[in-house]
């Protein structure tokens, strides 16, 4: 799949949706990519996580990890992609945590996916979770960059699709201005 091909997988499956919008990070926008909307179409999310898998089938991937809420299915159809354990992590006191029994084995070779990054936050945290386990990250893979690339790891980073879409503090925002209802499309 092309870039453009992905752009109109997400825009037929209203991952891509206009507005005015309160995102995670508490800055506003006028689109917003509920990337969720996808995964409800199994065999779309299939070919979305082939291609997050594409640049790391060489690598001897053993585990695949996302943050929870949007890297679970991610990381789970993705590891299949390579045959490798899906793990996710979730949110516990301000940081990312692996519960539920799930453990990754020193020497394991690692890599995150997320769904979307804005400011890379959530994959930050699931970065700083596998430092304090030991572990390195191979690399994130990413379905929706929407820093256009300007968010950086540290690691190899893959997206699928790059937009730039710009985003407001809510002081500066034209669109609380012209009276907009803001929307929070995660709640």
């Amino acid at each position: 799949m092309s870039e453009n091909e992905i752009e109109q997988l997400l825009k037929d499956t209203g991952v891509i949706m206009d507005g005015h919008f309160l995102l995670t990070s508490g800055l506003h926008s006028s689109r917003f990519m509920q990337c969720s909307q996808l995964l409800q179409y199994p065999e779309q999310t299939e070919k979305i996580c082939r291609r997050l898998a594409e640049p790391y089938r060489d690598q001897n991937i053993d585990v695949v990890i996302g943050p929870a809420m949007g890297g679970v299915i991610l990381a789970y159809e993705t590891a299949r992609a390579l045959g490798a354990r899906a793990l996710y992590a979730e949110p516990a006191e301000g940081k990312m945590v692996l519960k539920r029994g799930f453990k990754i084995k020193p020497g394991e070779t690692v890599f995150v996916v997320e769904d979307a990054v804005t400011t890379g936050g959530s994959v930050r945290k699931v970065l700083d979770l596998l430092e304090a386990i030991g572990v390195t990250a191979s690399g994130v893979a990413v379905m929706v960059d929407r820093s256009a690339g300007r968010v950086d790891f540290g690691l190899p980073t893959h997206s699928l699709l790059q937009v730039e879409i710009e985003s407001f503090s809510p002081e500066d925002c034209p669109l609380c201005r012209e009276a907009i209802p803001l929307q929070k499309p995660k709640s």
